[in-house]
């Protein structure tokens, strides 16, 4: 009885243990918990995992966090989302945009698994109050997708929220798009049937296409076919576009006033932004072909407009 009285106390032990171990799991995020994002066990896709960002410098929390995400896994159930081949050369932040700097075995992850890690870390540094978007360098070179382009500046719009599983989808939509008739003088409206991957927020789509110019009809560019776009993101109802210099050169054809409210009017349009913040390689007190003040954000303004196309 006495031997049954000790197998039976240790039993109850053992499960109050494992019981206390499975209530304390990382991995068991609860509404309100602070939390960071790793990869699951099996690699394949994302998983909340409880982690405090103790308030410092912007960049040291920066540092905590990414120091974090490369740690070995505590449980089974998740694993680093920095791999622990890739490392982690530097960090900087300028207007609330962080850059990390990863080694060049970053580009030896295969094409799914990078996709998981950009997520991972993208969204677990946008925990962080003062960063509003993420952009990732490796060597010192701006991270390209599969077709070339530069991926620029990532914020939360850019990933499925799809924890445990895959990150790629397709999205079709209907973009209004705003180019300069004719004369140079006024606006016209071109509605645009777009597929794009999930992946990529809808602001920078709207950009690109806008970049690109309109179909054959009666409208012509607004921005300079030169012109690189250094990052788009939307942030506190306000979407902040930041391109090179090249901007500044405009297209000839439109006037300044055109130009500036076919960026304004497309995004407002077809984006939650409510105003539009255009800056030049990250400076506002700029003046669009020194005529236009950039300092302040715009908001849609339709006495630009033609009419629709």
């Amino acid at each position: 009885m006495k031997k049954y009285r000790c197998v039976t106390a240790g039993i109850v032990v053992l499960a109050i243990v494992l019981l206390s171990a499975g209530c304390s799991r990382r991995t068991g995020v609860k509404a309100g918990d602070e939390y960071i994002y790793c990869l699951n066990g099996e690699r394949t896709g994302l998983e909340r995992v409880s982690y405090v960002i103790e308030p410092d410098e912007t960049e040291k929390m920066m540092d905590a966090v990414l120091e974090e995400l490369a740690k070995p896994a505590e449980e089974i159930y998740y694993s680093p989302a920095i791999p622990e081949s890739v490392k982690v050369q530097g960090t900087s932040i300028k207007y609330a945009i962080a850059t990390v700097d990863f080694d060049r075995a970053y580009m030896d992850i295969s094409p799914l698994e990078e996709k998981l890690v950009r997520a991972a870390v993208v969204q677990s540094l946008l925990q962080i109050p003062e960063i509003n978007g993420v952009i990732f360098t490796v060597d010192g070179e701006s991270l390209k997708d599969a077709r070339g382009v530069k991926i620029g500046v990532m914020n939360e719009n850019d990933f499925v929220q799809n924890e445990g599983g895959s990150l790629s989808s397709y999205k079709e939509t209907t973009l209004s798009l705003y180019f300069t008739d004719a004369t140079g003088e006024k606006l016209v409206q071109q509605d645009v049937k777009v597929k794009y991957n999930s992946n990529i927020s809808r602001e920078k789509v709207i950009m690109e296409k806008l970049m690109n110019g309109p179909k054959k009809g009666s409208a012509y560019p607004t921005i300079n076919s030169e012109t690189t776009l250094l990052s788009v993101t939307v942030k506190d109802d306000i979407c902040y576009v930041n391109f090179d210099g090249e901007f500044l050169n405009g297209v000839n054809e439109a006037k300044p006033e055109i130009t500036i409210y076919s960026i304004v009017n497309s995004l407002t349009t077809g984006t939650s932004a409510d105003k539009v913040q255009i800056m030049v390689n990250g400076e506002k007190n700029v003046k669009y072909k020194e005529k236009v003040d950039l300092s302040q954000p715009f908001s849609w303004d339709d006495s630009w407009m033609a009419g629709e196309e």
